[in-house]
C-alpha cells in the first residue's frame, strides 16, 4: 500500500465509542494504519512510530489529549500482526477509555499511557476525512493489510475479530465476525483492483482509492516469503511493494535474503529484472552476507546465477551453466532439497537442459536451511529486482499467465512443474506456510 490510501469523509458518527481492527504485514516504522484528520491541529491516528512502536494518538486544538505508545517494538516484517484499537471515552473506568490488542492479547505495558478525559470526542468519526493506509496525504503504510473493520458506536475485544486455530495454535482472522458496524462502520476485504475500497459490512460505506493497490495471496492464514529488510546491513538495498521489490545501491555488491528458511521439500520462486546492474545474481544462501562485497556465490553454501556470464558461482568459483539474462527477463529458481539440486530457468525454459547444480544438503549447512537470495556480483550501477514467491505480482503488475503451483497456493508466470529435472518430473511449490505445513 505504499503511496496508496483509502479515504472517505463521512457524516459525524459516535465520537465517544468505536473500534478499529485490522491485520497487517509491514516494511518499517513511521507509517499510518488508520486516521482521522480535521486539520494540522486536530487529528487522530493509529500508526507506527519511527522507532517501530504502535502509537494510538488523539490531538485536539494542537494538544495531545489521549495517547498510548507501546513499550515493545514491532520489528518482524515476515509476520502478520493483528491490531485492535478501541476508543471508549465515556467508560467509567479511566484506564479502559483507550485499549490496544495485539494478536488477541490486550496490551498493558506502555511508554506513554494517557487516557482521554471522560466523554472526550475523538477526531476519528467526526465529519472529517477518515483514511486507511495513510494520513493527510502522507505517512503511507508500506506493507499489506487484510480484514479491516471499523465499528461505529461499539467497543469490541480482539476475540470478536480473531481466534486461535485449534490445529496450529496460531491466532487467525474470523472471516465473518459477529459484530455490529453502526452508521459509519465498514469492512474491507481488499478483494480485487476494482473494489479495494468497497465496503462489505452492508453499509455501502465505500472509500475512494488513491494510488496503486495490488491484491496479494499473502494473508494472515497463509503467510508468504518476502525479501527480508532486516538482513540489509551490508547490502543497503531499498524495499517496496510489501518487500517484494528491492533496489540495490551503486556502491555495495552484496545480497539480500528471504524471510523463510527451507530445510526440506521442493520450492520455486521467480525474479523479474526491473533494471539490470549488468552483474545480477539470483540463487540461495545458507546464511546472510557479512561483507559489503560478499556477493551471492562468494561463500561456501551460497549459490548465485550471474546475469552477464550465465555461470553459477559457489565459494567464489564460477562454472558454465546457462544463458545470460538482463532487464525484463524472468528467472525461475527451483530448489530441490530432497535430491539436493538447484535449477534455473529463463523465461520459462530450463537452463542447462534441466541438469541441476549439486548443493550441500540443508542439514549440513551452517543453520540447517537455505534462504532465497538476490543481489549483485559487483557493479557501479544499481539494479531493480521484483520477486514473486507466489503472490502473483512483479512489483505492482500482475503476472500474465497466472499459473498455480501443484498445491494451488501460489500464482506464477510459469508452471513450476513444467519440464524434466535431471530426467524426472517434479512438483515445486510456492514458499508459504500452507505449503511448508503440508509439504515441507
Amino acid at each position: 500500500m505504499a503511496s496508496t490510501v483509502l479515504t472517505k469523509t463521512p457524516t459525524a458518527g459516535n465520537r465517544l465509542k468505536w473500534t478499529f481492527s485490522t491485520w497487517f504485514k509491514f516494511k518499517s516504522g513511521g507509517q499510518c494504519i488508520f486516521g482521522g484528520n480535521q486539520d494540522g491541529n486536530n487529528y487522530n491516528v493509529l500508526q507506527f512510530s519511527g522507532t517501530s512502536q504502535i502509537d494510538f494518538l488523539n490531538v485536539t486544538a494542537g494538544s495531545v489529549d489521549a495517547r498510548l505508545i507501546t513499550n515493545r517494538l514491532f520489528t518482524d516484517p515476515s509476520a502478520w500482526y493483528h491490531v485492535v484499537a478501541v476508543w471508549d471515552s465515556a467508560n467509567a473506568s479511566a484506564g479502559d477509555r483507550m485499549k490496544l490488542y495485539i494478536n488477541g492479547v490486550e496490551e498493558t505495558s506502555f511508554a506513554t499511557d494517557t487516557n482521554p478525559s471522560s466523554s472526550l470526542n475523538s477526531i476519528i468519526n467526526s465529519a472529517n476525512e477518515l483514511s486507511v493506509g495513510g494520513y493527510n496525504s502522507g505517512s503511507y503504510f508500506n506493507g499489506s493489510m487484510a480484514h479491516s473493520h471499523f465499528c461505529d458506536g461499539y467497543a469490541y475485544a480482539a476475540s470478536d475479530f480473531g481466534e486461535t486455530d485449534s490445529t496450529s495454535g496460531i491466532w487467525v482472522a474470523k472471516s465473518g465476525p459477529s459484530v455490529t458496524y453502526g452508521s459509519n462502520g465498514f469492512f474491507f476485504k481488499y478483494q480485487d483492483n476494482a473494489a479495494f475500497g468497497d465496503d462489505s459490512s452492508g453499509n455501502n460505506n465505500d472509500f475512494a482509492l488513491s494510488g496503486t493497490m495490488t491484491q496479494t495471496k499473502d494473508t494472515p492464514d497463509n503467510n508468504f516469503c518476502t525479501i527480508n529488510p532486516l538482513d540489509n546491513y551490508y547490502a543497503a538495498s531499498t524495499f517496496s511493494n510489501g518487500n517484494n521489490t528491492l533496489v540495490t545501491p551503486s556502491s555495495n555488491y552484496s545480497y539480500n535474503t528471504g524471510t523463510m528458511g527451507l530445510s526440506a521439500g521442493l520450492w520455486y520462486w521467480e525474479e523479474k529484472i526491473g533494471s539490470s546492474s549488468n552483474y545480477d545474481m539470483v540463487g540461495i544462501a545458507d546464511t546472510p552476507t557479512t561483507l559489503t562485497s560478499g556477493w551471492l556465490g562468494y561463500y561456501t553454501n551460497s549459490y548465485g546465477y550471474r546475469s552477464d556470464t550465465g555461470q553459477v558461482y559457489t565459494a567464489t568459483s564460477g562454472s558454465a551453466y546457462g544463458g545470460t539474462y538482463t532487464t525484463g527477463d524472468i528467472i525461475g529458481v527451483y530448489l530441490d532439497l530432497t535430491a539436493n539440486k538447484l535449477y534455473f530457468a529463463k523465461n520459462g525454459t530450463l537452463e542447462n537442459s534441466g541438469t541441476g547444480v549439486s548443493i550441500t544438503a540443508a542439514a549440513s549447512t551452517s543453520n540447517g536451511h537455505y534462504l532465497p537470495g538476490v543481489g549483485e556480483y559487483g557493479s557501479a550501477t544499481s539494479g531493480t529486482y521484483n520477486l514473486n514467491f507466489g503472490n502473483g505480482y512483479f512489483g505492482t503488475t500482475v503476472v500474465t499467465s497466472g499459473v498455480a503451483d501443484a498445491g494451488g497456493e501460489g500464482t506464477f508466470e510459469y508452471d513450476p512443474s513444467a519440464g524434466t529435472f535431471d530426467g524426472s518430473s517434479k512438483d515445486f511449490r510456492a514458499i508459504c506456510t500452507n505449503n511448508i505445513a503440508t509439504y515441507g
